[in-house]
Order: structure tokens, then sequence, then C-alpha cells
């Protein structure tokens, strides 16, 4: 059987360092790329010939515009309405990085925890720097729960401190270790399906079934990554 990790691993395409940093283009930067592009491409494509009855390519265009828009100024209020761009791009890089990741043989870039830090350190700290932005120094105020006893408050702000700091850190996690934990499954399946050859369709309808689920995970995890963003947002513009 293959090695279920295999399908992790980065590789250098074209090697490339300026000073001393490594700059090598790898397949994970390609499939970024990739992502980017596909998601240009939907947007454009869904709107260059827009229709007052959408047909079906800018009807779901619009439906993922609308349910954003809804869900931030759901979260946010109207003041989160000038971020809605930040939350669009986030969503859908990270909608691509996962469907693509679904296609044979390709890469999931969005399993790496790297890139999920990466990502979830932008939001954590764009939402920080619009927390001070808006606030100044009162931002710290987060840290206090309003009501909290001030006996209390060496052992709440603490607290409130390390589960601040956590945020980008849960972010990453939970969208690496989804997508990495459902790719292992699939692969350990579909590895039982080629060994067992003909005796391989109890794993294979198994692995049929786990596509479906991994699909959906793709698609609730990017939903995911993206409320959570928002919420963090929604701190940083009302504190408590």
């Amino acid at each position: 059987m293959h090695d279920p990790l295999h399908q992790f691993e980065v590789h250098r395409l074209f090697s490339f360092s300026l000073g001393g940093v490594d700059l090598s283009f790898t397949n994970s930067a390609l499939y970024m790329v990739l992502g980017v592009l596909l998601a240009a491409v939907f947007l454009l494509g869904g709107v260059r010939r827009a229709q007052t009855i959408p047909g079906r390519w800018q009807g779901g265009v619009e439906m993922i515009y609308d349910y954003l828009s809804t869900v931030l100024e759901g979260t946010t209020g109207f003041k989160g309405r000038p971020y809605f761009p930040f939350i669009m791009t986030l969503f859908l890089f990270v909608l691509m990085g996962n469907l693509l990741g679904m296609v044979p043989y390709s890469f999931t870039f969005t399993s790496q925890i790297i890139v999920t830090f990466g990502l979830a350190m932008m939001a954590f700290g764009l939402c920080t720097l619009i927390g001070f932005w808006k606030h100044g120094f009162h931002y710290f105020s987060l840290f206090v729960p309003q009501g909290a006893p001030i006996y209390m408050l060496p052992l709440i702000v603490p607290i409130e401190i390390l589960s601040y700091l956590s945020r980008p850190v849960s972010l990453a996690i939970r969208l690496f270790a989804n997508m990495m934990a459902g790719h292992t499954m699939l692969k350990v399946f579909a590895g039982f399906t080629v060994t067992l050859g003909i005796y391989g369709l109890a794993p294979l309808c198994v692995n049929t079934i786990l596509t479906a689920f991994e699909i959906l995970v793709a698609l609730l995890q990017a939903y995911v990554f993206t409320i959570l963003t928002c919420i963090y947002l929604r701190d940083a513009l009302y504190l408590h």
C-alpha cells in the first residue's frame, strides 16, 4: 500500500534563492496560483455578461456574494461592510484550495500547516490592527469582561489574553487537521481497494461515501474559517 502521507509532501519545481533565502517554486505554490486563477475565472466569468435574469454561472457568483454579504453583515453589522472584499477573497481562496485537493493526483495546499497558519495570522493581524485603529489603547479592554469583579481580574485577564493569542493557532489547526485527516483516510481506503482487487468492493463503496463527505467538509471548512474571521472582526469593531 502506498504511503498515505506521501500526498502531502512539498516538492521543488523550480529552485531559486535570493540572498541565502530559498524562494523555490513548489507544488504548493503552483496550486495556490491555480486556486487564485480559478477564483478569478469564476468571478469574472460570472459577471462578464451579467443579465437581469442570471444564468447558472452568474447565479452561482451572486449566491456566494449574497451569502457572504449576509454572513458578514449579520456578524459585524454595517461597520463590517468595508472589509467584505477581504472576507470574499479569504473564503474563495480557502474553498478553491480545498476543492482542488479533491482532484485525483492533485495537491491540497490547505493541508499544509504553514499555509493555514499564514492565512490565520493574516486574518488575526488584520483584525488586531483594525481594533487598535478604531479604539486605540482602549482595545485592551477586550481582555477585561464587563461586570467582572476587580479581585478576579488577575485570573481573568491572563486567561483572556491566552484565549486571544490562541485564535490564529486554533484557526490554522482546525483547517489543516480536517483536510489532512480526510485525505489520509481517502488514501488508506483507496489502498485497500487496490490491494484487495476483486474483493475491494466494500472499501470502494466506503471511499465513494468518504469522497462525498470530504467535499462537504471542504465547503464547511471554508465557511468555518470565514465565519470565525468575521467574529474576530466583530470583536475588533465593537469590543465587548
